[in-house]
C-alpha cells in the first residue's frame, strides 16, 4: 500500500513539474517575442529611407566614450547606426601579437544592450590601440605576417563574433580598419574574410584609408599605385559594403566656403593634384558592385582643417565654422548618391578640451540635415 501512495504522489509530483516547466518555457518564449517584435517595431522607426534607398548615419566612438555621452550624442545627432570599438591592444609598430581589451570589451557589450532596445544599429570594430594609442593603426606592419593574421582571427575575430556580434545581432562587422602598410596582404585578407563569413552570417565591411592621386603623377612617383592596388583588392569582393576613412587633402587654403570644398572634391587644389574624389569612390563602388559608405568622416575644429583633415591639429586657431563646412560640402556632393550608403561621424562619445573632431554646434545642425 505504501508502495502504490509513494509511486502515486511521484507521478503527481513529476505532472506538476512538468506544468511548471511547460509554464516557465512559455512565459519565457513569450517575452522572447516581445523581444524581438519591440527590436523590430524600433529598427524600423531608425531605418533611414530616401529615394536613394536606406543610408547609414551613424557616428563613431572615441575610444575613451563614456556611455552617457554616446547616449546623448545619438539623439542630438539623430543617427540610426553607430560604431562601437572594441579596444585592441597591440604593443608596438611591428608586433605580431593582438590582445583584446578586457574592460573596453565589456563596456562595449553595456552599450550594445542599451542600444539594441533604441533600435540603434551597431558596426562592431575591432579598434587598433598601439603602445597605448601613441601610434596609429595606419603605420602598423608586423615583422610576422602569417603569425599576425593568425592572431588577428583566432584572438581577436572570433571571440568578437562569439561574444558580441552573434547574441547581440550586430548590423555589420569590421574585418579591419585602415592597415596600409599591409593592406597588399590579398591572401591574408582574404583567408580573414572567408573565416569571419564560415562563423558569421551578419554583415561585414573592410575599411580601408582615405588616399590621394595626382594628374601629374607618373608611375615611377608611386601615388596613383595606391588607388589602383584599392581598385584591384579582391577583399572587397567578399564584403558587403566598403567602408572609407575620408580624410582626403582638400585644399591649400586656411579656410573655405563651402562652394569651393564642392568644387575641390571634384578636383583638389592642393598641391595641384587636380584628385576627383568623387570620380575614384564611385569608380572603387562600380569595380566591386558595392556600395561605399564613408566609415569615418571628421574634421578638427581648426583653421587648415581641409589641408590635412587626418591631423586632428593642423592649425592651433579653432574654428567651428570650417568644420561645418566640411560636412555640408560631402553632404551636398554625396547625399543623394544612391551608391553612397551613408556616413559615420568621427568621433563622438566624450567632449572635451582634446577632442577636435568632435562636432561643433554648426557641425550638429548640418549633421541632423542629412536624410530629411
Amino acid at each position: 500500500m505504501f508502495k502504490v501512495l509513494s509511486v502515486h504522489l511521484t507521478s503527481h509530483k513529476l505532472k506538476y513539474i512538468a506544468l511548471v516547466s511547460l509554464m516557465i518555457s512559455a512565459i519565457l518564449v513569450k517575452e522572447v517575442l516581445i523581444d524581438v517584435v519591440y527590436i523590430g517595431k524600433q529598427y524600423e522607426k531608425n531605418r533611414i529611407i530616401t529615394p536613394w534607398g536606406e543610408k547609414i548615419k551613424s557616428g563613431n566612438l572615441s575610444v575613451d566614450y563614456s556611455l552617457e555621452q554616446a547616449l546623448i550624442d545619438i539623439e542630438a545627432l539623430g543617427l540610426n547606426t553607430v560604431n562601437v570599438p572594441v579596444q585592441i591592444d597591440i604593443p608596438s609598430l611591428t608586433a605580431n601579437s593582438a590582445t583584446i581589451n578586457t574592460e573596453s570589451k565589456k563596456k562595449a557589450t553595456q552599450l550594445i544592450k542599451k542600444l539594441r532596445y533604441q533600435g540603434i544599429n551597431v558596426i562592431l570594430e575591432p579598434y587598433p590601440y598601439i603602445k597605448n594609442g601613441e601610434l596609429y593603426e595606419t603605420q602598423l606592419n608586423p615583422d610576422d605576417k602569417d603569425e599576425w593574421f593568425r592572431n588577428w582571427k583566432e584572438g581577436v575575430l572570433k571571440p568578437l563574433i562569439q561574444d558580441i556580434a552573434k547574441p547581440y545581432k550586430v548590423y555589420a562587422l569590421c574585418i579591419g580598419s585602415n592597415f596600409d602598410k599591409f593592406e597588399k596582404e590579398y591572401a591574408l585578407w582574404n583567408d580573414v574574410a572567408n573565416f569571419v563569413r564560415t562563423n558569421y552570417q551578419g554583415r561585414i565591411t573592410y575599411k580601408t584609408n582615405w588616399w590621394y592621386t595626382a594628374e601629374w603623377d607618373t608611375e615611377k612617383n608611386g601615388l596613383h599605385d595606391t588607388y589602383t592596388a584599392k581598385l584591384n583588392n579582391p577583399v572587397l569582393e567578399k564584403v558587403d559594403f566598403i567602408s572609407v576613412a575620408a580624410y582626403f587633402e582638400l585644399t591649400d587654403q586656411d579656410t573655405n566656403t563651402v562652394e569651393n570644398l564642392v568644387s575641390s572634391i571634384y578636383s583638389t587644389k592642393i598641391f595641384s593634384r587636380h584628385q576627383n574624389i568623387y570620380e575614384e569612390l564611385k569608380k572603387l563602388s562600380t569595380q566591386w558592385n558595392k556600395p561605399i559608405f564613408f566609415g569615418e568622416l571628421g574634421f578638427p575644429k581648426r583653421n587648415k582643417a581641409m589641408v590635412h583633415p587626418w591631423n586632428p591639429e593642423p592649425s592651433t586657431i579653432l574654428n567651428e565654422q570650417e568644420q561645418a563646412n566640411g560636412f555640408q560640402a560631402y553632404k551636398e556632393v554625396f547625399e543623394k548618391e544612391s551608391w553612397n550608403l551613408g556616413l559615420s561621424v568621427f568621433a563622438i562619445g566624450k567632449n572635451d578640451e582634446f577632442k577636435n573632431y568632435y562636432p561643433s554646434d554648426q557641425s550638429i545642425n548640418v549633421i541632423n540635415s542629412w536624410y530629411k
